[in-house]
């Protein structure tokens, strides 16, 4: 199995792939026999050497909607999420953006020796001049997606204090929702009792593209189906979270289905892009950032949270704090290193009483041991920052690989650097940009608005006969 999707995706025990002798359970169209996949699929994500006349088409939805097919492959890789795909719609005519994450954008500049501002700007120049309409920020919906989260949990958490019965309280401890990886893991092998916990909040990637389809496209001054809305993510699940059937709308009951993310490229393949197109850049021009969409500040600084895969669990932890209990938690948060440093955790006490208990776990093996004890009813914590990948996401499997003899600690190390370069920590709750999305659209967190177009639900995905046989 490949290592570009996320460990939660990769491991064995999953069952959720189907075996080189097996067939698609999924019927392409009315005529079409099985697939061989044997056959059928290179390792390079094509479909090759089909046995129909016509070229078979799998899509990452197709691949969503069955647990006993291939949604643990980078084989099958949908042709819309293809940098080829990116280039046909430019050169089509439709209105492009781009949203870039934070991720991306510290390994591209470790790569190329530059710092976080410095590649976004090139990139802004770069992605403009293949024709692109504007170049967003997900650091900036990821302000948006935290904001929910710290409403989210304060409910839920005054609701546990409130509550005397036992049966009737609010789920504890709220997981994040933000890993795709651990999404699909939780919704297909862990089943019903797990997804209660989980936050209700789209991750960042979703929550920009429902900004740019539901609200953003009357100031760009264009039709939300006339967008082609690209994120560039650290990530390869993300291709998958992005053609999941719950990110997908209708205007109306007779008009076509919107997507709120159209493709999705990781940062790997955005630097095999500036290769084929030979671009030199380090030595590329650097263009000012749209501001209608990015965490820039009147000195053209980057800002926003800490927390190298979103900052859920920091920032949610010195709202609480602050709001609900009239603790300021000043200077960085210090986390205490339980089994490794992908397991850390840290607690808040009032009158020698644990009152906060929140967790980053990283990694299947720190998730398994996690979910193990909610299963027993012995997860003593209110909030749990869960990431697929050890490391979080900057270590995605979409980043660019550490070079030859570079120790993956020294590597993240190097990230972690890069990442907070001249970025200025801010609190989400003063970006103006969120302010004023509230002020003219959502009115504020946790509104029907909010919970329409923010929030979504997760379901248990019932395992295949075929995927059932072949775990049996």
């Amino acid at each position: 199995m490949s290592e570009k999707f996320s460990a939660t995706l990769r491991i064995g025990d999953l069952n959720d792939y189907i075996a080189p002798s097996q067939g698609c359970v999924v019927s392409l169209n009315a005529n079409s026999s099985r697939i061989d996949k044997s056959q059928n699929v290179g390792k390079a994500g094509a479909l090759s050497k089909p046995l129909q006349k016509e070229p078979v088409k799998i899509s990452l939805k197709d691949c969503l909607a069955c647990s006993g097919c291939i949604t643990s492959a980078e084989t099958v890789m949908l042709e819309k999420q293809s940098l080829d795909e990116f280039l046909s719609n430019l050169e089509g005519g439709r209105t492009v953006i781009v949203s870039l994450s934070p991720q991306s954008r510290a390994s591209l500049a470790l790569h190329y020796g530059l710092s976080s501002l410095q590649v976004f700007r090139k990139l802004t120049t770069f992605f403009k001049s293949l024709g692109v309409k504007a170049i967003f920020d997900t650091s900036c919906s990821r302000d948006l997606t935290l904001i929910e989260s710290c409403n989210e949990f304060m409910v839920r958490y005054k609701q546990s204090q409130c509550t005397s019965k036992e049966e009737s309280k609010p789920p504890l401890p709220m997981i994040s929702s933000a890993c795709p990886g651990w999404i699909c893991y939780a919704e297909k092998t862990l089943g019903s009792y797990i997804l209660p916990y989980i936050s209700s909040v789209k991750s960042p990637q979703q929550t920009i593209g429902a900004v740019v389809k539901n609200c953003m496209y009357q100031k760009l001054s264009v039709r939300p189906k006339d967008i082609y809305h690209v994120t560039v993510m650290p990530c390869y699940d993300k291709k998958l979270e992005a053609a999941r059937e719950e990110f997908v709308f209708q205007v109306d009951s007779d008009t076509e289905k919107i997507t709120e993310v159209d493709s999705v490229l990781t940062t790997g393949e955005v630097l095999d892009l500036i290769q084929v197109k030979a671009v030199d850049f380090q030595s590329l021009q650097e263009s000012p950032l749209d501001k209608l969409f990015a965490n820039i500040d009147e000195e053209d600084h980057l800002y926003g949270v800490q927390g190298s895969s979103g900052g859920y669990a920091e920032t949610i932890y010195r709202h609480v704090a602050k709001v609900l209990l009239g603790q300021e938690v000043e200077g960085p948060i210090a986390f205490k290193t339980i089994r490794n440093s992908d397991f850390q955790e840290v607690s808040l006490e009032v009158n020698d009483k644990s009152v906060l208990k929140f967790a980053l776990c990283y990694g299947f093996r720190n998730l398994q041991n996690v979910v193990r004890k909610l299963k027993m009813g012995k997860c003593d914590y209110h909030f749990l920052e869960i990431m697929a990948c050890p490391s979080g996401c900057l270590n995605g499997g979409g980043q660019i690989k550490r070079q030859p003899g570079q120790s993956a600690k020294e590597f993240i190390q190097l990230l972690e650097t890069a990442y907070v370069e001249n970025v200025v920590v801010a609190d989400p709750f003063n970006n103006p940009i969120i302010e004023g999305l509230y002020n003219e659209w959502l009115e504020h967190p946790g509104s029907e608005k909010a919970k329409r177009y923010l929030h979504t639900e997760y379901h248990p995905v019932v395992k295949s006969i075929t995927s059932q046989l072949h775990n049996w």
